[in-house]
Order: C-alpha cells, then sequence, then structure tokens
C-alpha cells in the first residue's frame, strides 16, 4: 500500500522542503515532493497539517525509561522502554548496559537478542556496552564493584549473543589499546568513556581504532591549559565524534552553544543517556543497583550527589539544541540521525530521500511528536 503524507515542512540533511509530501511503499521512501510539484497517487493519503518531519531519530545511548532499566534483565523492561522511546520520536534505539557482572550482562544480551529477533516498537540493531571496563577514578553513576580490567573475550562472548555495535571504555587501562584493535576488527566502535586519559592517551586509542567519545565532557578529563584532555581532543581532533545530553544540566546552555559553534555538525551526536527517571518526574529511581534522587529533572547518586544518566526524552533535547543554538533544523537534524547512521554503518537511515527506510518523526512546532512512523507502518 502506497502512503503519502502531505502538508509537511520536511527537514532533512541540508534539506528543507516548505508543504512537501512524502511517499513510501513496503517501508522504504518512493519520493519527496515540494508544493509545486503534483502529488503522487496514493492509497492512503494523511494531512501533516504544516507539522515538522524529520528521519526517526536515532538514540545510541539509552539505559532506561518510564521506571525500567536495562538491567532489570527483562524483555518486558526492554519492550516498554522501546515504547517509550518511539513516543519521543525515537525510531531505532540502542539500549545501554552498565557496568555489572559478567553474568549479568550475559543475561541482558539475551534478552536483547529476543528483542532484535522479534521487534515490537523501535528497532534495535544492536547494544551499547557501557562499562565495564572503566577507570575506578571516574567511575560516576556506574557501580564500581563490578568495574574490571579490559578483556576482548568477555567484550566478543556478549556480541556473539547480541551484536555490540559500541563499547565505552577507559582508553588508559592496561589491555586497552588491544580491545579496540580487535573490537575495530569485528566492527565494534570503540569510544572513550569514564576516563582520566590525557589528550596523548586518546591519540594512541585513535590509532588503534577509538573513533567515538560518550557523553562528552562528563566522566573525562577537562581541557585544561596545559594539558587540554578527553575534552580539548574531542574539541580539536576532526576524526572524532561526540555525543551530547543536550538536557542543560550534563552541558550547560553556553556548553552546549560552545560546542555547536566550534565543532563541525558532522562530528555531533545527540543522545539521551536516559534511565529509568524519563517519563517519570522528579522522585526515587534506581539505576543498575543504585539508588537516584530526580530533582527538577536532574538525576544524581542518592549517595554522593553524582549526576546519574538524564530524565531527557530525545525530542526535548532537540527543541533545546534549536533554541540555545539558533541553528537550522537542516543542519541539526543530522546530529539527531544521520551522523548515527553513518558512524554505526546503518544504511538507509537518516534521511528523507527515496530509496530511505521510511523511519520518520512528526513534530509539532514545540517540538512535541505527534506520531512516529517505523518501516512505514502508520497506526
Amino acid at each position: 500500500m502506497k502512503t503519502l503524507i502531505l502538508n509537511v515542512r520536511a527537514i532533512s540533511p541540508d534539506l528543507e522542503i516548505e508543504s512537501g509530501s512524502l511517499l513510501w511503499e513496503k517501508g522504504r521512501i518512493l519520493s519527496l515532493t515540494g508544493a509545486d510539484e503534483p502529488l503522487p497517487i496514493a492509497d492512503l493519503v494523511i494531512d501533516g497539517g504544516g507539522r515538522m518531519m524529520m528521519p526517526g531519530f536515532i538514540d545510541i545511548h539509552s539505559h532506561g525509561a518510564d521506571g525500567h532499566d536495562i538491567c532489570d534483565n527483562s524483555l518486558d523492561a526492554l519492550t516498554h522502554i522501546a515504547k517509550r522511546k518511539l513516543e519521543e520520536g525515537v525510531t531505532t534505539w540502542l539500549p545501554t548496559t552498565l557496568t555489572q557482572s559478567q553474568g549479568k550482562l550475559i543475561e541482558i544480551a539475551e534478552k536483547c537478542a529476543r528483542y532484535i529477533a522479534n521487534p515490537v516498537f523501535c528497532r534495535m540493531p544492536g547494544i551499547h556496552l557501557e562499562g565495564p571496563f572503566i577507570n575506578p577514578r571516574n567511575a560516576g553513576a556506574q557501580n564500581p564493584q563490578f568495574i574490571r580490567p579490559p578483556d576482548f573475550n568477555e567484550l566478543k562472548s556478549v556480541h556473539e549473543i547480541a551484536p555490540v555495535l559500541i563499547v565505552s571504555l577507559a582508553p588508559e587501562l592496561v589491555g586497552a589499546l588491544d580491545l579496540i584493535r580487535m573490537a575495530a576488527a569485528v566492527g565494534i566502535v570503540s569510544s572513550a568513556a569514564h576516563t582520566a586519559a590525557t589528550a596523548a592517551d586518546i591519540q594512541a586509542a585513535q590509532d588503534a581504532g577509538l573513533t567515538h567519545l560518550t557523553h562528552f565532557c562528563n566522566a573525562m578529563t577537562p581541557l585544561h591549559h596545559r594539558e587540554i584532555g578527553v575534552v580539548g581532543r574531542g574539541l580539536l581532533d576532526e576524526s572524532l565524534k561526540l555525543e551530547l545530553i543536550c538536557d542543560t544540566i550534563h552541558l550547560c546552555p553556553d556548553m552546549l552553544k560552545l560546542i555547536f559553534k566550534l565543532v563541525p555538525i558532522e562530528r555531533l551526536m545527540m543522545i539521551t543517556d536516559s534511565m529509568a527517571a524519563s517519563w517519570m518526574g522528579d522522585g526515587e529511581v534506581m539505576l543498575g543497583g543504585l539508588a537516584v534522587t530526580v530533582q527538577n529533572g536532574a538525576a544524581r547518586l542518592t549517595d554522593g550527589g553524582v549526576l546519574a544518566g538524564s530524565a531527557l526524552r530525545y525530542n526535548e533535547g532537540v527543541r533545546n539544541v534549536a533554541e540555545i543554538t539558533g541553528l537550522p533544523l537542516h543542519q541539526i537534524v543530522k546530529a539527531t540521525s544521520w551522523n548515527q547512521a553513518c558512524s554505526l554503518g546503518l544504511s538507509g537511515f537518516g534521511k528523507l530521500e527515496a530509496g530511505y527506510h521510511a523511519d520518520l518523526v512528526i513534530l509539532d512546532k514545540d517540538f512535541s511528536v505527534w506520531k512516529t512512523v517505523v518501516r512505514g507502518i502508520w497506526e
């Protein structure tokens, strides 16, 4: 069945069409046309009411939502989180683990593999393994009792159950460079996280294959005028991609403005790093076995006050970036899906273009989600 949505502000990388119309069939886009072009014939015609339409968001770093956590080790939890992500406009999602025991990570991977085999809501092409190979000095909200040295065999054991698309680790640890090299050889992206690395350590990790920096500026060595650290390396190096939590808490508005001004948009990837508190409001929740208190939208460990993921919804982060930076949406949209797709080798995602997957988000002017479409299914 051919489906046509008309009267939308179509926004795609380097492209914006007022009063556009998008036609798709069998989960693939057939055409994107402007107001002056004839409308194609379709079996189902939908009026978008002048709303914004973008490629579906790709959240490559999210631990949970609405009282549920990946580390609940439950298929029901995964399914519930996926439903909430869909309601944020996310069409592809990487469930992100925490620093847990090897046995627990294997069990979580098994649940993810079951969802991948039978996806219900948004797509899940693989998982993001954050920890356990991190620096105890920069553990943040990761459980220190499960931190251990880099071990590619452990990573491989998870990867063989459910594809690990990203592993976040501290590259300065003994054995980390070998793990990064071996991960690259099997197509796993390595990202620096919870790290005390120097800029030189990051360069060595890049030489081994590291390409990402996890939740940029958080739980990593800051910029200093005598040692630029991981943050300085991220600002300076043209080959690194930066994850950004755009909740105005993990990165204040001025820092977001600075990053988007200094760093080419092609290197930025917006994430939520959301945990069980998202969709719930203020209160008490758990994160990987650690108690978290959420107050005024900020999630912090109850014991110590360290930031513990976010309560951010993806569409809210997009609104924040648009308001703070003033950048045109046809540029911002690169950081919501296209850059992630390119970095992870997800072909056919991130553009409103013939041949691409009909994974779409349609937003009201205030960036609230009106409709999310995955695989071209309009329900």
